[in-house]
């Protein structure tokens, strides 16, 4: 049977757990423990997308000729993008949600 691993998909790692941190009075821990996971999700996405565009400029100047890992770069690009979209949709709804509590 022949081989059906893709060549530069190996690059994918496992979701790695937050460290949990007790928080302040003020949550101050909690908070800034989120805040940084979410820049450092958003520094892979914006990562995979420029590895993308340079793939595709690298495919377009002739410099590669291996479409294969073009688009399945692209492919990692848009779908950690659609992810991120939809992790800002959730919690832009749970922020209206608890917007509309009632004190």
């Amino acid at each position: 049977m022949s081989d059906l691993r893709i060549a530069g998909a190996n690059g994918f790692r496992p979701i790695e757990m937050p460290e949990i941190h007790e928080a302040g009075p003020g949550g101050e821990a909690g908070a800034a423990n989120f805040m940084g996971s979410l820049k450092e999700a958003i520094g892979h996405i914006n990562d995979a997308q420029t590895g993308a565009s340079q793939a595709v400029d690298a495919l377009v100047t002739g410099q590669s000729t291996n479409i294969h890992q073009t688009m399945v770069a692209l492919q990692q690009a848009d779908v950690s993008f659609q992810l991120m979209m939809q992790v800002r949709n959730k919690l832009v709804t749970a922020y209206e949600e608890i917007q509309r509590m009632q004190i």
